[in-house]
């Protein structure tokens, strides 16, 4: 693995249909990069690879793994940094639970998880997985804050060929439903540390009895650093999401659950699982007991619930009385309605970025279990950024459906280094055991935040530190310079976290002479103006926290693109370093499930195209490589080229897909390498396999062609074995021996 050493380009190994499309991309990557003395390297950074990396003494020499996760982390530190990040699973407890039964099963002597832990070996263990679930990945490589945007060939080619939209009615009883009170949004409060309080702090309990218990010790707050804390009341909780089951039958809608169980790993899966309890309520009340012995936990879904009374002796039964008070209650949004998988089923499956995105897109609508489209109540519990989602719906009734070929665009430059704000707070998430008090003690004592909390109810606490949100501001600066046109720091001045944040940005706006520049509005009025904006066909760059940065980079694209997998997303890391990541989207189960049942793989590699361009010129800037600003300017005219001869992958069986795709990018990288005249030897070597690949083109597309239609072996879902993959996503012969 001498290449890997110090490879000039990292690229991740990844899950689902972005892995698998890399089994077909990369070695057309490796042979061309090659020729400019470019190195591509990898590093694993799949839920299976992590799972393997943690328990390296249970395994054999051939099965261990290192940790690549934290050696990416050290690597995106520095100013070598130059990391291609693919998608990967934020896992749910039930996906982390399939991934360690796949790898059991494939002979890798893990432990089983402790869905109850007693003993310290027991806890440990847990321990262990629990930093696996959620967003593991991502805080550890994001060493720099965002900028994200649609590349202009790909708003271009969305402009001429625009998606569908569905129509929007002014009757439409879609709505948004939030909390708005005793939630995380209502009970924030939020300070910057100063340089007396600077310092490890901690985070303790006081219960009644005066009991007092840390939660958290070592937590690091250098000065300068925004703090926040909050809860959400689990008995408003409760009374909220029984009133929202009521008034969505009153108003005979679908009731639609929006979180996202899989960022943010602790808090959303109890918020997930109150409202399955509240939904099964009766049945829970009867049956509670059983069920719990059985193992069930409200948190995992109805999915795992099914599961568990396949087991049970009288599981039949219980499932009777769920059919008939599923009946009762108003119908489930669903995420698959063919196969019956309703919204709470799986906590994975509820991601608010993607979900009310598609909903909007398609006028308001949700498929419910009749397999019939069907308005909404979209219950989203905390009310910080439902506003955004509530005023995107109240526009579109107001104005109709946006014009894909007529929109402008938004784009976003989002505070997500080291850590920042709510998705850096997994480890500061706490369900309360009992009532107390909760406080954040600075390192000279003084108390910097205080809650009254009861037993159920969820605390967090948040930080962001000085260093990333100037550098935030900074790159707002520059990339509003660039566009010169309308930027909007979506801040509001009466929610305690923004109004810190703006403390920092008013004078850093002032002292760089641009504040007649930008806008700082709240979430809802920047909403409405952004929206304004692109329907007049105009750029607006929105100025974002980090989970703003998650949600405004699905609903945009969405709205414009029809997807958020294209877009161009560029991390500038702070020590000089750069991570290229392809887009949103997620990592595509479903795609998955037509390839091994079909062998067709729908995965869009557009984003991909487009973040291997970036890195590629990147490091011809960066260590003075000519070449590989040659291969990264002939990487944008073969993305071009697929959008402009329609070379994306169908849908359907029989249609081309993802490895037809990457034929196609081939050719077209080969052919505007050769016709380059900066660099005769660089066209004389390409010249040969831009001409064999045209040539053939026909016997290439047949042979993939001929592979679909049938199952596919891919020896895993997890943890795949890379020879039977390699086979399924290289089945042209032709095209592999001129690519060698």
């Amino acid at each position: 693995m001498t290449e890997e050493t110090h490879p000039d380009i990292i690229y991740t190994k990844v899950d689902e249909a972005p892995e698998l499309a890399s089994a077909s991309f990369l070695p057309i990557v490796r042979a061309f990069t090659q020729a400019a003395g470019v190195t591509i390297g990898t590093r694993d950074i799949s839920l299976a690879g992590r799972l393997i990396a943690a328990f390296p003494e249970r395994l054999t020499e051939a099965q261990r793994q290192t940790d690549d996760l934290a050696v990416l982390g050290e690597l995106v530190k520095s100013a070598d940094a130059n990391v291609i990040k693919l998608p990967n699973i934020s896992a749910s407890e039930p996906q982390l639970v399939a991934a360690l039964k796949e790898l059991q099963s494939q002979g890798y002597d893990l432990p089983d998880y402790p869905e109850a832990p007693q003993t310290p070996e027991e806890k440990a263990i847990r321990a262990k997985y629990d930093a696996v679930k959620g967003s593991a990945v991502n805080p550890v490589l994001r060493e720099g804050n965002s900028d994200r945007r649609a590349a202009i060939a790909v708003k271009n080619y969305a402009k001429a060929n625009p998606h569908r939209m569905g129509k929007w009615s002014k009757d439409s009883k879609t709505k948004v439903s939030t909390m708005g009170a005793d939630d995380f949004r209502s009970n924030e409060t939020s300070v910057t540390v100063t340089a007396a309080q600077a310092g490890p702090a901690k985070i303790e309990m006081t219960d009644a009895s005066g009991k007092v218990t840390v939660l958290k010790d070592g937590y690091q707050l250098p000065t300068g650093t925004v703090v926040d804390a909050t809860f959400m009341s689990a008995k408003a909780l409760r009374s909220f999401i029984e009133r929202q089951i009521e008034e969505t039958k009153q108003d005979g809608t679908l009731f639609s659950l929006h979180l996202k169980a899989t960022m943010m790993k602790v808090s959303d899966p109890i918020l997930f699982g109150h409202a399955v309890a509240a939904y099964l309520a009766p049945v829970l009340e009867k049956h509670g007991a059983a069920l719990k012995e059985a193992g069930f936990n409200p948190n995992s879904g109805l999915g795992d619930l099914f599961a568990r009374l396949d087991e049970m002796e009288n599981g039949k039964a219980i499932r009777a009385e769920i059919d008939a008070l599923l009946a009762e209650r108003p119908p489930l949004y669903m995420v698959n309605s063919d196969r019956g998988i309703t919204n709470l089923h799986v906590p994975s499956d509820v991601i608010i970025d993607a979900s009310i995105p598609a909903m909007i897109r398609a006028g308001g609508k949700g498929w419910g279990p009749d397999g019939k489209e069907g308005d909404a109540n979209c219950v989203i519990p905390d009310s910080s950024y439902a506003a955004v989602y509530e005023e995107a719906i109240d526009y579109f009734k107001e104005t109709g459906a946006l014009d894909p070929s007529k929109a402008g665009t938004v784009q976003n430059v989002g505070l997500m280094a080291q850590k920042a704000e709510e998705y850096g707070s997994h480890p500061t998430t706490f369900e309360m055991s009992s009532g107390g008090t909760v406080r954040v003690i600075a390192a000279n004592g003084d108390v910097l935040l205080s809650h009254e909390v009861e037993a159920g109810d969820i605390w967090r606490s948040a930080s962001t530190k000085e260093a990333p949100i100037r550098d935030w501001v900074k790159l707002a600066i520059s990339r509003q310079k660039a566009e010169g046109c309308q930027a909007i720091f979506w801040l509001d001045k009466d929610r305690a976290h923004d109004a810190e944040l703006i403390e920092y940005v008013k004078p850093m706006l002032e002292d760089a002479g641009v504040a007649d520049r930008f806008q700082i509005l709240a979430p809802r009025e920047a909403t409405r103006l952004s929206l304004e904006t692109i329907r007049k066909g105009e750029t607006s760059i929105a100025v974002t926290g980090n989970v703003l940065r998650d949600y405004l980079t699905d609903l945009f694209p969405i709205l414009e693109l029809g997807t958020s997998a294209k877009m161009l997303s560029i991390v500038k890391l702070m020590n000089g370093g750069g991570l290229f990541e392809t887009g949103a989207g997620g990592s595509a189960p479903k795609h998955v499930q037509q390839l091994v049942e079909e062998n067709h793989l729908r995965w869009d590699s557009l984003g991909e195209f487009c973040a291997l361009g970036e890195s590629l010129k990147f490091l011809g800037e960066t260590k003075g490589n000519d070449r590989a600003t040659i291969m990264g300017k002939a990487v944008d005219a073969a993305t071009q080229g697929i959008l402009d001869d329609d070379r994306s992958p169908g849908r359907k069986v029989g249609e081309p897909d993802n490895r037809d795709s990457h034929f196609w990018f081939a050719l077209y990288w080969a052919k505007a390498l050769a016709a380059q005249t900066e660099d005769a030897d660089l066209a004389a070597h390409f010249k040969p396999i831009a001409e064999k690949l045209e040539a053939n083109a026909e016997k290439i597309t047949s042979e993939i062609a001929a592979a679909q239609g049938r199952e596919a072996d891919l020896g895993g879902y997890y943890h795949t074995d890379g020879t039977k993959a390699a086979k399924v996503m290289r089945p042209s012969e032709t095209l592999n021996a001129i690519i060698g």
